[in-house]
């Protein structure tokens, strides 16, 4: 199926269920460490602790912030101004420039996609974001480009089954927390 080229900017973001299960998975992760620090005296103070959590949760954050803005003339992955650029710097492609869609193999054996410009430079093709298909379609709308077989790296049902053990280990950390405060444990 074939749709219509965007006459106008399109902006596609990341899904949100990929969002707020990476966020949680993090705070997850990452929560309980000041807490144990506390009750087992380890040579790292909680602050410092919550000070890099503080840091990592905006570095995640800002990565998932991405946005795919597709228009006439080409592909753009941004990111918002308050972003760094050396540390996410985004792209665009003019469609003209495009000159094909190159899968390849991950480590885990996924198979992710890359735009091969004319002067033979590769740009990934933003594969978590929410109307994955649409933009697929506009792909091949822009560039001639046959995308029938491209798919999304993960499944909507894959971060779901993780947002769900993501929510158990939440459960676990409220519990390992309520244990250290009771313990006396000290966040300073």
């Amino acid at each position: 199926m074939v749709v219509n080229a965007p006459t106008q900017n399109t902006t596609f973001r990341i899904s949100s269920i990929i969002r707020i299960t990476l966020m949680s998975l993090y705070i997850a992760l990452t929560v309980p460490l000041p807490f144990l620090s506390s009750i087992t005296a380890a040579p790292v103070p909680p602050v410092l602790l919550w000070v890099g959590i503080g840091i990592g949760a905006v570095a995640l954050y800002a990565a998932l912030c991405e946005r795919v803005i597709v228009d006439e003339q080409q592909i753009q992955v941004t990111y918002p101004r308050w972003v760094p650029k050396f540390f996410r710097k985004g792209w665009a492609l003019p469609w003209a420039e495009v000159k094909d869609l190159k899968p390849r193999t991950t480590g885990q054996g996924g198979l992710v996609y890359y735009f091969l410009s004319k002067e033979g430079k590769g740009y990934l093709l933003p594969m978590r974001v929410a109307g994955f298909a649409r933009l697929v379609e506009y792909v091949q709308a822009k560039t001639g480009i046959d995308t029938t077989d491209v798919k999304p790296l993960a499944q909507p049902w894959m971060y779901l089954i993780l947002l769900a053990f993501t929510v158990l280990l939440l459960l676990v950390d409220a519990w390992t927390i309520t244990t250290a405060l009771a313990q006396g444990g000290n966040l300073t």
